[in-house]
């Protein structure tokens, strides 16, 4: 049997996709019963795994009423791309650097699948694949710089980052011209303990996301 905290966190995992993906808009509004049913589980873990996708700022909460799927603004993507660049200035350019993993280090292997993965993606522009490759590669590499707090805001932003993004994408395919294609080149750097490479890469990252906000403004 399934443990309840389990399948809050399969909910919570399969919406989070779904608002990814587009699936769910952003200003779309549902229920708890609407959510259930179509899940076919009881209210309560579905009402858990709501209530810790507004914690994490994809879900407004709506008194009386359900919840409704986040509407981000340019505005508001511009100020969280800017909030991952000063945090990612820190790790890179902080007194001592972060804390760099042996060469051997079997989590270099995974970080290197996922970069290149995440990079064909990009490349073709195949969003269905590249986001997960690239919440997941990020994810990996900030687990080696072995900060789990700066790990888990950085994954934050950037999936609300992704959720701005999305829809505006395939919509107009042109911009995914924009997308950073870095990935093994910063996992390459992280591995071979160049610094000054990595935060040179990961400034190259949010300059294109800057400019596609600046394309749709």
């Amino acid at each position: 049997m399934i443990q309840r905290s389990t399948l809050r966190a399969q909910i919570a995992d399969a919406l989070r996709d779904e608002v990814l993906a587009g699936r769910l808009p952003a200003g779309r509004g549902f229920t708890v019963k609407e959510i259930a049913e179509q899940y076919g589980v009881s209210a309560t873990p579905v009402r858990e795994a709501l209530v810790d996708l507004s914690a994490q700022g994809l879900l407004d909460v709506e008194q009386h009423r359900g919840f409704r799927v986040h509407v981000f603004t340019p505005a508001d993507y511009r100020a969280m791309v800017q909030a991952r660049a000063l945090v990612a200035e820190g790790v890179f350019r902080g007194p001592g650097g972060p804390d760099r993993p042996a060469p051997g280090d079997g989590r270099l292997v995974s970080v290197r699948r996922r970069a290149e993965a995440a990079e064909r993606a990009a490349r073709t522009g195949d969003l269905d694949v590249l986001i997960g490759y690239d919440l997941r590669f990020w994810r990996e590499l900030g687990e080696l710089m072995g900060n789990p707090y700066i790990t888990e805001f950085l994954d934050r932003l950037r999936v609300q980052c992704w959720v701005f993004a999305v829809p505006h994408l395939r919509e107009r395919p042109g911009l995914r011209e924009l997308l950073w294609t870095g990935y093994r080149e910063l996992a390459e750097a992280v591995g071979r303990g160049d610094d000054t490479a990595a935060g040179r890469l990961v400034a190259a990252c949010d300059e294109r996301c800057l400019a596609l906000v600046e394309k749709l403004e």
